[in-house]
């Protein structure tokens, strides 16, 4: 699937049994959001939390934000219903938990097909099993609608019998492995959630090492983590302003025949062009976005 740049600095998980969550949604300043049939819904109300993001979904009423709906398992009871109401809710992806192989994404995408989701809408793959990402590679390939890797941190850190720190030294290769295969196939990627709510410091520094190792942004479990996040995920007014300069250098030197190009005394190649270009296009998005919230 290719990508247009779309900002998703901040992907907040709203919990699909809580009406009053998902309404709260309308308002906060997030890119995206993903509505959890998964993780946050006990069994007894998964069907309920099911009709609830539907009808969310349906409502239009999230402005121009991303919505998708996150489905739980094909191995549970509610797996394959869920696929089948969330190919007609109007989302813009579904988001499938433990992906551990090519072959579930196409199976997820005959479901999709064979429900009459429309063509546009993507498939969001979690990565979070150590088999997952063992097979990133294969997965990232596995299909058109495959549009973007969500980095599962939590399952990993548990499944690989590691703790988290700071740093994050323990997840390091998986998150290196993720944004390999997911860049290679030209799939957009979000980093993992940080788990201490309180810990505004510890998170500012998490985005900031999410943004270094080259993520799209942050999947985010509380509302107060949406600001920080697009923050920092955004390009700032320093690199916005060379960026322009770099464009506008590259520009004049072409117009002229120039083949070298320098600005500040640095030299300018095609690919800071194409970094530039990418900030200005994620700028003027992230502006549409907050215009039409």
């Amino acid at each position: 699937m290719s990508q247009t740049v779309r900002p998703r600095r901040s992907v907040l998980y709203m919990p699909g049994a809580n009406t009053r969550a998902l309404e709260k949604a309308r308002t906060l300043p997030a890119d995206a959001l993903i509505f959890d049939l998964e993780d946050a819904v006990a069994p007894e109300a998964k069907e309920a939390a099911r009709t609830n993001v539907v009808l969310a979904a349906e409502s239009r009423a999230y402005g121009k934000r991303e919505i998708v709906i996150r489905c739980n398992g094909l191995g549970t009871p509610w797996g394959e219903a869920d696929i089948a109401a969330i190919a007609q809710s109007g989302a813009d992806a579904i988001l499938v938990p433990k992906v551990e192989s090519a072959t579930q994404v196409t199976h997820v995408v005959s479901l999709l097909d064979t429900a009459g989701a429309p063509s546009t809408m993507a498939v969001w793959a979690m990565m979070e099993t150590p088999k997952g990402i063992l097979r990133a590679e294969e997965i990232a390939g596995a299909h058109p609608r495959l549009g973007l890797f969500v980095m599962g941190t939590n399952d990993l850190v548990k499944d690989m019998r590691a703790r988290h720190t700071p740093m994050r030294l323990p997840m390091i290769t998986a998150l290196g492995i993720g944004m390999l295969a997911a860049r290679a196939h030209g799939l957009a990627i979000l980093d993992g959630v940080y788990n201490d709510i309180q810990d505004s410091e510890g998170f500012r520094a998490v985005c900031q090492q999410g943004l270094e190792m080259g993520f799209d942004g942050k999947t985010l479990i509380h509302p107060s983590q949406v600001e920080p996040c697009n923050e920092i995920f955004a390009p700032s007014a320093a690199e916005l302003e060379m960026a322009g300069k770099i464009v506008a250098a590259f520009k004049a030197a072409q117009a002229e025949g120039k083949g070298v190009v320098t600005v500040d005394g640095r030299m300018i190649e095609n690919l800071h062009v194409e970094q530039a270009e990418r900030a200005l296009a994620l700028a003027s998005a992230i502006k549409e976005l907050q215009a039409a919230a």
